[in-house]
C-alpha cells in the first residue's frame, strides 16, 4: 500500500485505564470494558496484568474458575504463569510466550504463578484478552495453542526504529502464525526514540492501542503509559510514533466484528439469556469438570 493510497484513522478516545483486581487479588489497569469503552467488537475485554511483586510464598492468581464461549489469550511480559484445567491439560509461559485458549464448550481451569515464582518471589507482568466465539463456535470442545517466544514472528519497519512482536495478524510485511477464528491483529510494537510508522488495519476491523511503557503519540496527541488509544473506523491504518527521549511499547489490537447479540455474565459469554442460563447450570452440573 502506498503513501497515497492510505487514509490514517482519526483518534476517538484517549481514555485512562481502570486500576481494579480480579482473581484471588490480582492488580490489573483493565483498557476496557470502563465506562468509556464499553466493549470492542469481537473483543470482550483486556487488561493489563501487573508488575506484581511476589514476597516469597505468596501465590496470589487466578484460581479455578469456568469459561463458556469465547476465548482467552494471555501474553506473558515478566515471571512464569502455571495453567492447568478440568480436563487434565497443564502447561506453563514464561516471557514472551503466548496462550491462546478456547473455551468453547465449556471448562474449569486455573492461572497461578509459576511454583518456582511463588517459593522465590519475582515481577509478574502480562496481558489477557478475551476474544468473543461467533454462534457456530460456541459449542467447540475447549482447544489450546501455545506459541514460545522464540515461535513469535519479528519485524522490524524499513527505518529500524520499530521491532514488531507479530502475534496475529501482519506486521512489515511477516505474517503471524497464530490460528483464530475471527480475523484480528494483535501486535506488540517497541518504538525506538525518533520512531514514526503507519499500521495497515482493514477498514471494518474494530482498532484500539494500548500504551504500557513509556510515552507514544497517535495523530499527534500524547499518551503515556496506561493510556488506551481508540480509533474511529474511518480508514485503514493508524499511525504511531515515539517523540520522547526514551523507547515506547504499544500492544495494538484490532478484529473484524462479529455483529452478533452478546449475552454475558461473569465467566460465560453467549448469544442469548437462555444459552447464558445454561451454561451456569451445566457447570453446577459438573459439565464443564472439576479442578481442585
Amino acid at each position: 500500500m502506498t503513501q497515497t493510497e492510505t487514509k490514517i484513522r482519526s483518534l476517538q478516545d484517549l481514555a485512562p485505564a481502570l486500576r481494579t483486581k480480579e482473581g484471588g487479588g490480582v492488580s490489573i489497569q483493565r483498557a476496557f470494558p470502563t465506562t468509556r469503552i464499553e466493549d470492542l467488537d469481537p473483543f470482550l475485554l483486556f487488561d493489563h496484568m501487573g508488575p506484581l511483586n511476589y514476597k516469597p510464598g505468596e501465590s496470589t492468581g487466578f484460581p479455578p474458575h469456568p469459561h463458556r464461549g469465547f476465548e482467552t489469550v494471555t501474553y506473558l511480559l515478566q515471571g512464569v504463569m502455571e495453567h492447568k484445567d478440568s480436563f487434565g491439560n497443564h502447561g506453563v509461559i514464561e516471557p514472551g510466550d503466548v496462550q491462546w485458549m478456547t473455551a468453547g464448550s465449556g471448562l474449569v481451569h486455573s492461572e497461578m504463578p509459576g511454583s518456582e515464582l511463588i517459593r522465590k518471589g519475582g515481577t509478574l507482568e502480562g496481558f489477557q484478552i478475551w476474544v468473543n466465539l461467533p454462534k457456530r463456535d460456541k459449542s467447540k470442545a475447549p482447544h489450546y495453542q501455545d506459541i514460545k517466544a522464540a515461535s513469535i514472528p519479528r519485524a522490524t519497519s524499513p527505518d529500524g526504529l520499530t521491532e514488531a512482536r507479530v502475534v496475529a495478524g501482519e506486521a512489515f510485511g511477516v505474517k503471524g502464525g497464530v490460528q483464530t477464528h475471527t480475523p484480528i491483529l494483535y501486535l506488540h510494537f517497541t518504538i525506538a526514540p525518533g520512531g514514526e510508522f503507519t499500521q495497515a488495519v482493514p477498514h471494518s476491523y474494530n482498532a484500539l492501542a494500548y500504551v504500557f511503557r513509556g510515552e507514544a503519540q497517535f495523530n499527534g496527541r500524547s499518551a503515556p503509559a496506561g493510556r488506551v488509544a481508540l480509533f474511529a473506523k474511518d480508514g485503514d491504518a493508524v499511525s504511531i510514533a515515539n517523540h520522547s527521549d526514551a523507547p515506547a511499547d504499544v500492544l495494538l489490537l484490532a478484529g473484524e466484528p462479529l455483529g452478533e447479540p452478546v449475552a454475558r455474565y461473569g465467566p460465560f459469554v453467549m448469544n442469548t439469556k437462555d444459552e447464558l442460563y445454561q451454561a451456569f447450570e451445566d457447570f453446577r452440573a459438573g459439565k464443564m469438570g472439576e479442578l481442585d
